[in-house]
């Protein structure tokens, strides 16, 4: 923990998070908000994160962090303890022990506009954006560009097949990569987007028009069942790749905001650290 200086309280940095995200606009079953930290403690350095793991908890504490604003919840289903002998609870201890404050803006963030698949959009240059899933009328979230998911316009047509190239390419690197279903010659001109995983939104890709659909964390009779029914064509990537280009635009939310100097970790949480494509079964060459 930081040791010099002044900066904002703990409870001043919360406030402008949920300024932008209300914590009101996450979904029922999510937990969201502040998990530790003393509300008058000063923060001067803040660590954005995907994952509250061990090695990103190392990399705060390395890096002399007072706060830690990770996108999923490190308690999201509820605990009978939180001893230093289970995985969770020495997190929870080693957090406290240095004093470093953590925060979660999960679904709310999903739904913010400007959100995660604003981010993860943007690495693709879509333009004309609209919720896949747009915020239900009368739910708390509900207003002008928030929902889930993002849809938009691609600089310039490309097949499927190049177009999965080129999310290997703007998306950070994983083991897993990028993974496409369908016709790889088929043109993509509107592409629908969403951080995490997004099966939930398979109808939805296909209703808003997309030609193609990127996420994460696919199922196979999902996804099968999906192009069955000439869907849109799909491109699954890493759960990580997909929600880590958010993190860039919350450190420069909490640097105009709150004056902290805020890091991101670029730490690949995805659990998938091995990839290793089959052999082709006979000469010919797969064009992909």
């Amino acid at each position: 923990m930081s040791t010099t200086g002044s900066g904002p309280t703990v409870t001043e940095v919360v406030a402008e998070l949920e300024r932008r995200y209300p914590p009101v606009w996450a979904e029922d079953w999510d937990r969201v908000g502040l998990v530790l930290g003393e509300p008058s403690a000063p923060v001067r350095r803040v660590l954005c994160v995907v994952d509250v793991v061990p090695e990103t908890v190392a990399e705060a504490l390395d890096a002399a962090v007072d706060m830690i604003v990770a996108h999923h919840p490190l308690l999201l289903r509820g605990v009978s303890s939180v001893a230093p002998t289970t995985y969770k609870g020495r997190i929870i201890h080693q957090l406290i022990r240095a004093g470093v404050a953590l925060y979660v803006a999960h679904t709310n963030a999903d739904v913010a506009a400007p959100g995660v698949s604003d981010a993860l959009a943007a690495r693709f240059g879509l333009t004309n954006l609209r919720p896949l899933r747009p915020a239900a009328p009368g739910s708390p979230a509900y207003g002008p560009g928030r929902g889930f998911g993002r849809i938009g316009e691609l600089p310039g047509p490309m097949t499927l097949a190049e177009l999965t190239r080129h999310a290997a390419a703007v998306l950070p690197a994983t083991s897993w990569g990028v993974r496409a279903a369908g016709d790889p010659g088929r043109m993509v001109r509107t592409l629908a987007v969403s951080g995490g995983s997004g099966d939930a939104f398979l109808g939805d890709a296909t209703a808003a028009g997309a030609d193609a659909y990127l996420t994460a964390d696919l199922r196979h009779h999902p996804a099968g069942e999906h192009l069955a029914a000439e869907g849109t064509a799909l491109l699954d990537a890493a759960h990580w790749a997909t929600e880590r280009p958010w993190l860039d635009d919350l450190a420069a939310l909490l640097r105009e905001t709150t004056g902290v100097e805020a890091l991101v970790s670029d730490l690949d949480t995805d659990p998938w650290t091995m990839h290793a494509s089959a052999p082709a079964l006979d000469d010919k060459e797969l064009r992909t």
